[in-house]
This record gives C-alpha cells, structure tokens and sequence, in this order.
C-alpha cells in the first residue's frame, strides 16, 4: 500500500489536530522509511519481476525487518518513544506506525512475517488477487479516509484542498502505468534493488514532508483568521 497510508495518516491528523503532523504523518509512513534503507543496506531483499501488479514490479522476497509483526511493533515502539515528551503524542505515532502493518495486510502476499525468519507470513494478498482492481480499491480506500479528513478539519475552519491534489498526484503517479519501478526493475543488479529501495525510501519522506508543511500552513491560516476574528 501506498496513498493509503498518506490517507491514514491525514485521518489521524484530523481527529486529534492538537496533535503535530509529524509525528502522525511520518509515522504512518516510518515502515516503509526503514523498508527502503534496510533494502539498501541488504539486509531486507527484493527480487525484479515484471509480472508482479500492480505497481510494484519487485517481489518482496525477505522484508521481515521491518514487515514482520514483532519487527513492526519494536520500530512503532521506538517511533513513539521519540516523542515521549508527551504521552499523548508518543501514543498516537506508535498507532500511526503500527497503523502500516495492518494496512498492508490486506494488500501484501504472503510476505508478512510474525518475527524475522519465520516460517509462516501472512497477507491476505489483494495484489496478487485483484492486480489493477487493487490500485482501484487502495484509491477508494484513501478517498474515503480524505473525505473524512476534509471534514473534521474543515469544522475547524482548515482547508485540505492542496494536501488533496498532492494524494491525487501520488495516487495517480503510482498507478500500474506511471509508476516509475517498473523502468527500475529493467535495470541490472545490484542498481535495481539500490534504486527501489532508494525510492522507497524517498518516496515517503519527500511526499511526506510536503504534507506536513502543508498541513501546518492550512493549521496557521486557520488560526490566524480565528485570531482577527474572520
């Protein structure tokens, strides 16, 4: 999954909005932060394949460092604890963080170990079941969460529309056409798997730093109209 948990994360920004984006944003994406390093580094490993929808076009060979149950329940954790100052915060990026495993559970196949190494992995495998539908569905899935976002903070007087057009941009340039791993796993190794998990990698960090700031601007204008009295 991957707009999905953007949405997510915009849903729990909005229903605790005392709460900083970061923590929440980043959170729902921290995961997959840590998936593209460790793919780098080599201790998580993928496997080019062309055939595999319906964006991915790399199989998920081993990913247990960050994908497996007990693996995302330590990094949520430690996510959290970054943010002990308060409670309240720290309880909110471990949900977010741990927010990503569940999510991918119902798109990932059979790729999601209950600890490093185990025997059996989980996934109820959306992906592999439904290819393109699948694409289809994570976009109604996130359409929905937005929806609910614009709301809750709309009452608020704050505006989603540009956080919006960049989850449409994202949706759209992750689709089974556009997205870019399919040129990336044409190339030759060991830059096909250097390449993926440097996208993946980016592809959280960047998106997700340009939604906080967003976020945080829509906050600002939000107040500042409160503050004259608008």
């Amino acid at each position: 999954m991957y707009i999905g948990h953007f949405a997510i994360g915009l849903a729990l920004k909005a229903r605790y909005p005392a709460v900083p984006a970061v923590p929440i944003v980043f959170g729902a994406g921290f995961l997959d932060i840590l998936d593209g390093l460790f793919i780098v580094l080599g201790w998580d490993r993928v496997t080019a394949n062309l055939l595999a929808g319906p964006y991915l076009f790399f199989d998920n060979t081993f990913i247990d460092w960050d994908h497996s149950l007990l693996a995302a329940l330590f990094w949520s954790a430690i996510w959290g604890a970054l943010f002990l100052r308060d409670r309240r915060v720290a309880a909110l990026a471990f949900v977010a963080s741990l927010s990503h495993f569940v999510a991918d559970w119902a798109v990932h196949n059979d790729d999601l170990a209950l600890y490093p190494h185990a025997e059996t992995h989980w996934g109820y495998g959306l992906w592999g079941k439904l290819g393109t539908a699948s694409w289809v569905l994570e976009g109604v899935f996130a359409a929905a969460l937005l929806a609910y976002a614009w709301a809750a903070s709309a009452r608020r007087g704050v505006s989603l529309f540009w956080p919006s057009i960049v989850l449409v941009v994202l949706f759209l340039g992750l689709s089974p056409w556009l997205s870019p791993m399919k040129q990336v796993a044409g190339l030759n190794e060991p830059w096909a798997h250097l390449l993926q998990g440097s996208l993946v990698t980016l592809g959280f960090l960047v998106p997700g730093t340009l939604l906080i700031r967003l976020v945080d601007k829509a906050e600002s204008k939000a107040t500042r109209r409160v503050w004259l009295g608008e």
